[in-house]
């Protein structure tokens, strides 16, 4: 005989427990957080490892030479950016992969705004021109950066998007 262990959550019933529950993230109901200049992220999840988020730039904006310990996988949803030390360019559709220790930079290009879905596994870490770390990112940031926009505009941050940050 099978038996199934149910959980409760939110009136709906779901087999062995929450972690098999998927909770939908609306993005279209979520703001853009901004990040800096011209730079904003929906963010999708949080992990101890990584985060996941969607990244807007406006047109002409450029992430900064930045290096990563973990691998990142980005795939361009809306515009187009340009790696700036190889002239590639990635348009929507465009599949992108980092390994660790990949160093970059780029810039949203054309007339509209790019949109980037970013799985970033590690840290970002940002360089000067003589490569030294003069800033960077992790999931415990984002997801401080995260609590705070949502502290300041009254809304509640969503439970879906962290574990074990």
């Amino acid at each position: 005989m099978t038996r199934t262990i149910t959980t409760q959550r939110a009136g709906m019933a779901t087999p062995f427990g929450l972690d098999t529950l998927a909770l939908p993230i609306h993005t279209a109901a979520q703001s853009w957080i901004p990040t800096g200049d011209g730079k904003s992220f929906k963010p999708l999840r949080f992990d101890a490892d990584g985060w996941s988020e969607l990244m807007r730039l406006e047109p002409g904006t450029i992430v900064n030479r930045h290096r990563h310990t973990g691998d990142v996988h980005a795939f361009n949803l809306v515009g187009t950016r340009r790696i700036l030390n190889t002239d590639e360019l990635i348009g929507p559709g465009d599949y992108v992969y980092e390994p660790t220790g990949n160093v970059d930079s780029w810039q949203a290009v054309g007339d509209t705004h790019c949109i980037v879905h970013i799985k970033i596994t590690g840290a970002v870490e940002y360089l000067d021109a003589d490569g030294a770390v003069i800033g960077g990112a992790d999931s415990a940031s984002q997801y401080r950066l995260y609590l705070d926009w949502c502290r300041d505009h009254g809304v509640d941050p969503l439970p879906q998007l962290c574990r074990g940050v």
